[in-house]
């Protein structure tokens, strides 16, 4: 067996470790370079970018004057639901109406309780300033009366036309008569109670008299029936329209803010609520230009202006895409209308990127110069 030469396996070895080292040069070399064009690359992205937006945020979408979660004032089975999602209503409307049968019972006793009271002050007629203050009185109570009464007519107006549907013009007329009615009926019990404040500014008025102070306890547990049925009733606060009916028939409802039973909101425009991080607050300022984008509509950017900036910083309630905030980030809140009628729903998570001023870009270039 031939032995091999010490000589040429030193040679050999130095040879293959050359090459290795060789190879592994060239691919450092070429994993730099490509990093570096990756750094460079991503530089001019944020570059060209910082040019264009002074602050990016992310926001949702809002009605014009936010939603608004309705819910009821008093605990109560739900008897009747006379508006669904999507229906446009006016303000008052009746949207829900719960279990009253109770209180029916209370006013018919404190009506009748009222009865009584003005059959006794008959048998001792007032005279003079007392008489004067007596008939200011009993309008406020006609008038409270009435108000009662022009409701009640409402809204069985408003439950005909639901039965009849919204193509019976009949059944809508008669809801405008009624509301026009009850707003009838507010306004006087307006004058009313003016009338009774000038009344008792006059000088040497004399003393409420025994039968005058029965019947005012009277009328006000009748007032008192007549606002805890009301408080039966879940109203339209505002002209709108129903995002979300979340009341059904035979639940029951809790005067909580966490058990809405309608969220209600004007879709006449939308708005956005955008968090902007504490850096970039000063960059942002009212009636700077917005551009929005939704994940929705990809190949779409929606216009707006900003229109009040939060004065205090607060904790993130939006999350944001892609990599999350750090826990100690704190935001401040920003408005802006949406520009027309954009097809955005409401709740709906967007990103929003504020232009840069003119006067902010001359700015950059003379600093740059």
């Amino acid at each position: 067996m031939h032995k091999v030469d010490p000589a040429i396996t030193t040679i050999a070895l130095a040879g293959l470790i050359a090459i290795a080292a060789g190879v592994g040069a060239g691919s450092w070399s070429t994993q730099t370079a490509e990093q570096s064009l990756i750094v460079t690359s991503a530089h001019a992205q944020v570059t060209s970018t910082g040019h264009q937006w002074a602050a990016s945020a992310t926001g949702r979408v809002e009605p014009k004057f936010g939603e608004v979660r309705v819910a009821s004032q008093v605990p109560g089975k739900i008897v009747e639901v006379l508006a669904d999602t999507n229906d446009k209503v006016e303000a008052g409307d009746l949207l829900v109406r719960l279990d009253d049968a109770e209180i029916y019972a209370k006013l018919a006793a404190a009506a009748a309780e009222v009865g009584v009271r003005m059959r006794e002050r008959e048998e001792e007629p007032a005279t003079g300033l007392a008489e004067e203050r007596q008939k200011a009185t009993d309008a406020i109570a006609d008038a409270e009366r009435k108000v009662f009464a022009a409701r009640e007519a409402f809204d069985a107006a408003l439950r005909a036309r639901k039965t009849a549907g919204s193509d019976d013009k009949d059944a809508a007329a008669k809801v405008e008569e009624g509301r026009k009615a009850v707003e009838d009926a507010k306004t006087a019990l307006t004058d009313a109670r003016a009338k009774l404040v000038e009344v008792d500014a006059k000088p040497d008025m004399p003393l409420e008299t025994r039968l005058e102070s029965s019947i005012a306890l009277a009328r006000s547990d009748l007032s008192s029936a007549e606002i805890a049925l009301e408080r039966t009733r879940v109203r339209a606060p505002s002209s709108g329209t129903v995002l979300n009916m979340l009341a059904k028939p035979g639940e029951t409802a809790v005067p909580s803010p966490d058990s809405a039973l309608v969220v209600f909101g004007d879709l006449s425009s939308l708005r956005l609520r955008a968090e902007v991080e504490e850096r970039d607050a000063a960059k942002v300022r009212v009636g700077q230009k917005v551009v929005v984008k939704a994940d929705a509509f990809p190949d779409r950017e929606f216009t707006g202006t900003v229109t009040s900036i939060s004065q205090s910083l607060g904790a993130p309630r939006i999350a944001t895409r892609g990599p999350r905030r750090p826990n100690d980030v704190e935001v401040v809140e920003v408005m802006v209308d949406l520009d027309g009628h954009p097809p955005l729903f409401t709740g709906m998570r967007v990103d929003a990127f504020f232009k840069l001023d003119s006067s902010a870009d001359a700015s950059a270039a003379s600093k740059t110069n």
